[in-house]
């Protein structure tokens, strides 16, 4: 089987880390994003992977021969303007020959849904297209898809009313879909997949969806983007944490030529030729490949991108590091303060829940 992942989007939310980056080339416990997905797809015998792409899509293009290494074809499919969701499945589809029962993922959602699981059930419910739902405590921030006992979509309610408040199913962004459902969506044309094509689909009663408790999480802010990397260190997904990570007894994960001279306590993973100076703390954090953490530096729930340098006396406390961003004697950042690669914070300066460059 084939799989359309999309990876076209500008990454808007994760600014200023996607100026220069594509979102889903962002490392995850230092591994591309992209990368994680692909592997996910290989992992479930998925052969092929269509990439829709758009937003700086030479990135990803450039990327593609590691990527191969996974163990599943790429195919690149560049869309010459943004088409919405349903646009860019129809137009990477089209791009890639595709005439037969085939997947679609959102390239910045990290899971381990059993893909064979989502697959058998859409065969066996003869659905036209089917969902995977995730159940949460709080759909609010994303809608609930409500279905009957037989998994046949019912609804989508976008902004659950207060009468609906508490636990309910979330779609995780993967689907199934039958090739028919590309005659929904006309070609050439922006289109959203979840507002314009599912309700005809439910309308129809041919959308199913089943519910899965595997591990989901969406990236696609600076909070959840820090909350998945810290799920790879805390065990809420099977260990290693990245490929080639060794765990030196105490949960503390190292990866090549790590070198730890100070406190580093677990959970937490040291890239290949970072450095921990003696005197320097770290705390349930990822200290990327190339980066620095001074004597007297405390880190702590934080990722600190390739190369971040975190001067000595300065403290990081929930926050991301851009590649090559650097980190002022005795500053102090706190409250999911984004820095953006190469940015340079002032010795002293105190930043809390801002990203720098500033973004619109």
């Amino acid at each position: 089987m084939r799989a359309v992942v999309l990876v076209g989007g500008e990454g808007t939310r994760l600014r200023p880390l996607t100026i220069a980056l594509p979102k889903q080339m962002l490392p995850v416990a230092e591994v591309p994003m992209i990368e994680r997905v692909l592997a996910h797809l290989a992992h479930h015998g998925i052969t092929e992977a269509v990439l829709s792409l758009g937003y700086r899509h030479d990135d990803f293009i450039a990327a593609l021969p590691s990527a191969r290494s996974i163990g599943l074809d790429i195919v690149p499919a560049i869309e010459p303007e943004p088409r919405g969701t349903a646009g860019a499945i129809r137009f990477a589809a089209d791009a890639a020959g595709i005439d037969e029962v085939f997947l679609v993922l959102n390239g910045d959602v990290l899971t381990d849904l059993d893909l064979g699981a989502l697959i058998e059930f859409h065969t066996r419910h003869g659905a036209e297209a089917t969902l995977a739902l995730s159940p949460v405590a709080d759909p609010s921030s994303f809608g609930l898809v409500e279905t009957d006992e037989g998994g046949r979509v019912t609804a989508f309610v976008e902004k659950p009313p207060p009468e609906r408040s508490g636990p309910g199913l979330i779609s995780m962004g993967a689907y199934v879909l039958e090739p028919s459902v590309l005659d929904r969506i006309p070609p050439g044309q922006a289109m959203s997949i979840e507002r314009e094509v599912f309700p005809p689909l439910v309308a129809d009663g041919r959308l199913f969806a089943m519910s899965s408790p595997a591990y989901w999480a969406d990236t696609g802010t600076p909070e959840r983007f820090l909350a998945v990397q810290l799920d790879l260190l805390t065990g809420k997904r099977p260990p290693p944490p990245a490929p080639h990570a060794v765990d030196r007894g105490d949960g503390v994960w190292t990866i090549g030529t790590a070198v730890v001279e100070g406190d580093v306590h677990p959970p937490a993973l040291v890239g290949p030729a970072a450095f921990v100076q003696a005197g320097a703390q770290v705390e349930q954090s990822v200290v990327g490949a190339g980066a620095r953490v001074h004597t007297g530096a405390v880190v702590r729930g934080s990722v600190l991108l390739p190369g971040a340098v975190v001067r000595a006396g300065a403290v990081v406390d929930g926050c991301l590091v851009g590649e090559q961003a650097v980190v002022g004697e005795k500053a102090w950042l706190s409250d999911t303060v984004v820095l953006g690669p190469g940015v340079e914070v002032e010795a002293g300066a105190r930043l809390s829940g801002v990203r720098v460059p500033a973004t619109g």
